[in-house]
């Protein structure tokens, strides 16, 4: 990857985000030179978008996150109050410290530990004590920085792939910066502290449980350094209560117990060290933390690796240039600054998982094992592939081909250590959340547009056991009997997901199918893809949905298709209701058209899903619905009209710019190609759909390893103020007469013009 060098003050590094406490309006950036500078990491950090304003360098292993969920009642939100999934939430006003390695975007509690923090006056380790309101927030890629009113602080952090610094500039008197390893987001305790010497420590933080999984639980190891000799140094522990004559024997039970005078390990459930300082006005002192999923030695080697000899300034400059570079894939020309932010942040958004698993030696924990092995290439983590199989590794085989390649040597990888493809993997751990068997449409899906350099026959072997393994056997299906010998999942518990489950695995045998058929399996394409279209059991025309089957074969009544909004608990359906799972037939449109009675029912009862309300943007089975208008001649421009309808009314510049989760880039994916003028709305399928592009000018930067043409560019000719539908396309100068194109006539094609009116 080339790099760009960028020649620029500290000063000018710094532009733009939100200030000032709890709600403060942002702060306009107007020298946008560089494409960063359109990015807000304040989006969609409330609404429940929980991504965060956080340091992390693309595709980092650290990220460094302003940690304001807990320890305050002036808080909005808190995580011991309610099933909380992210450190930050921009409302909130109480600082309890900066957490290293967080997640992005996800729905479940995990990780947010290792909190770092600054204090001055006396020393107080309770962070319901020690927390701070804060100000001036300020953030762009690789940057977080605040005032804490509480101490007269000025915090900054910024990251290098594996590593994180932080700046903190005291005020003169007494001064203390902390670590807690008690608290955090994640549900697993335990943790153990080794001083090595006065300004340096190591240990290991257990982590885990993420999404109701109470084994899925991993070590993550730290070494964590101060850049200036501590006047004081010590642990604490927060003791256990006791009662009767025990209680009277210990003053500090029930209470945070301070270890002045020992300098040995220390282990427990809530602990923490200390270093304190005398400190002149406005002195600024660094600490930087290395953090490795192998061992405290691999920790301390990143640090050491990414950050010898450098100092903040120099952390942040190569972080933005980092960004800088992975952003000018795409550039955009025309629309205003507000779509170029949303753009940029949902592309920034996009970047953060998966992300890198692997020591800067090569090692990483094995999937599902005790084992630590050595990969040459990028080994990667964090597959929300529930999620992501719909849209971002698409985006990521186009735009950033290289990476998405090793993500799929990373899945196979997976399945050689543990014997199956990720589902939802996390750090070397399955989580086994959400549903269906999503690894297909992602690796087939990759296949089909050209990026083949991976073990195909391994690839297939994988696919094959989890589509045909039975039940009692099966990680990916656990009710493959049912779907097996019947063509569909019954409802054998009140709230099963049944239909869900099977939704899922009919759009994966699709890919499946197509998989076999290209590489000359006749008899397994046939029987996969007649499974496909067993999604047919389901439709009910009484209520013109699709509705959960009883295992004698009859319909579960009574059945309201609306149930489930809200997240209330649907039988058969996951998240959702009827109304979001009935179109959620990628592979099958004209099929499930024909069910429904032919084109004009579909489009009648597809509109009223808009129209009514019914459309949830939050959530992934629906995401795609917009499209599927354009499969029938004619009817193309309710897709152009409804996507761009969608845009502005979800997408915004706001803190709660993003519709809910944004499930690590999900949702900014959606919206990155329906701001460039097209979507991938059946996984596995080589071809998008075309819609109105937002921009006057795309050009997207190939891979010349991956494509013979260096560059996509796609131009939009608005014939008056606000034209909205498609008249024309031309594709390399020739008038192209479809609403889909293909992937190779995408990437060959060079020039995409769209005529509107």
């Amino acid at each position: 990857m080339k790099r760009i060098i960028l020649t620029y003050t500290l000063a000018f590094s710094l532009l733009s985000a939100y200030a000032g406490e709890g709600g403060s309006p942002p702060l306009k950036n107007t020298d946008r030179s560089l494409l960063i500078d359109y990015v807000d990491p304040f989006i969609g950090t409330t609404n429940f978008g929980t991504t965060n304003p956080g340091a992390i360098c693309p595709n980092g292993m650290m990220s460094v996150v302003p940690f304001n969920v807990m320890g305050s009642s002036e808080n909005t939100y808190d995580k011991d109050a309610r099933w909380w999934s992210t450190p930050y939430e921009y409302t909130n006003c109480f600082f309890t410290g900066y957490a290293h390695v967080n997640l992005s975007g996800v729905g479940c509690p995990e990780l947010g530990s290792l909190l770092l923090m600054p204090t001055t006056g006396e020393l107080n380790v309770d962070y319901k004590e020690y927390g701070s309101k804060y100000k001036d927030e300020q953030a762009s890629p690789g940057y977080y920085s605040n005032y804490l009113t509480k101490y007269n602080v000025k915090t900054e952090v910024s990251a290098t792939p594996r590593s994180g610094i932080a700046r903190f500039t005291f005020p003169k008197g007494k001064s203390h910066i902390l670590l807690n390893l008690g608290e955090g987001l994640t549900n697993e305790s335990g943790a153990m502290l080794r001083r090595v010497s006065d300004s340096e420590v190591e240990g290991v933080k257990l982590l885990g449980t993420f999404c109701y999984n109470p084994q899925a639980v991993f070590p993550i190891y730290f070494v964590l350094r101060v850049k200036k000799n501590p006047s004081a140094t010590g642990y604490w522990k927060k003791q256990r209560p006791m009662m009767g004559v025990e209680a009277e024997w210990d003053k500090d039970q029930g209470k945070y117990k301070l270890y002045t005078c020992y300098g040995k390990e220390i282990a427990g459930d809530d602990i923490g060290t200390y270093f304190s300082f005398d400190t002149e006005e406005g002195e600024q002192v660094e600490v930087q933390m290395g953090v490795s999923f192998v061992s405290v030695e691999n920790a301390r080697l990143n640090l050491d690796r990414e950050q010898a000899g450098k100092d903040f300034e120099k952390i942040h400059a190569e972080a933005r240039s980092k960004w800088n570079d992975d952003l000018s894939r795409i550039t955009v020309e025309g629309g205003t600054d507000a779509q170029k932010t949303v753009f940029y942040t949902a592309l920034y958004h996009l970047l953060i998982h998966p992300n890198i698993l692997q020591d800067v030696n090569g090692e990483y924990p094995a999937m599902e094992s005790d084992k630590i092995l050595t990969t040459k290439g990028d080994r990667y983590t964090v597959f929300s592939l529930w999620d992501t199989y719909r849209n971002v590794h698409q985006l990521l085989t186009l735009v950033y081909p290289e990476r998405q390649m090793e993500m799929v040597r990373t899945m196979l990888d997976m399945y050689r250590e543990h014997g199956w493809l990720p589902k939802w993997e996390l750090y070397g751990r399955e989580t086994l959340t959400m549903e269906g068997d999503p690894s297909i449409p992602v690796i087939v899906d990759t296949w089909m547009k050209g990026l083949r350099d991976f073990d195909v026959d391994l690839a297939y072997e994988a696919m094959y056991k989890s589509a045909t393994l039975p039940g009692a056997e099966n990680l990916m299906r656990p009710d493959n009997d049912d779907y097996m010998s019947k063509g569909y999942v019954p409802l054998r518990e009140q709230y099963d997901n049944s239909v869900s489950h099977a939704l899922e695995y009919y759009i994966a045998d699709f890919a499946l199918s197509r998989f076999a058929a290209a590489l000359g399996k006749k008899k397994d394409a046939e029987m996969f893809y007649k499974r496909s279209l067993g999604y047919k059991h389901y439709y009910s025309k009484e209520f013109g949905t699709f509705r959960p089957i009883l295992p004698d074969g009859t319909f579960y009544s009574p059945f309201n298709p609306r149930q489930g909004e809200n997240f209330e608990p649907n039988p058969g359906f996951h998240e959702g209701n009827s109304w979001n799972y009935t179109f959620y037939v990628p592979h099958d449109v004209y099929g499930l058209a024909k069910l429904m009675g032919g084109k004009k029912p579909f489009i009648d009862k597809l509109q009223m899903v808009f129209d009514e309300g019914l459309y949830d943007p939050a959530n992934e089975p629906d995401i795609a619905y917009a499209h599927l208008f354009s499969y029938f001649k004619g009817e193309e421009w309710r897709t152009q009209k409804e996507t761009q309808r969608l845009l502005d009314k979800y997408f915004t510049t706001k803190p709660d710019g993003i519709p809910g989760n944004d499930d690590t880039g999900t949702m900014s994916s959606w919206a990155i190609f329906n701001m460039i003028g097209f979507y991938p709305d059946c996984p596995g399928l080589p071809e998008y759909t075309l819609t109105t592009p937002v921009f006057n000018k795309v050009t997207i930067r190939l891979d010349p390893k991956w494509y013979k043409e260096n560059e996509l560019v796609i131009e939009t000719n608005r014939t008056q103020p606000g034209a909205l539908y498609i008249d024309k396309v031309l594709l390399n100068g020739k008038k192209f007469n479809k609403y889909h194109i293909t992937h190779d006539e995408l990437v060959h094609g060079k020039y995409l013009k769209f005529d509107l009116k």
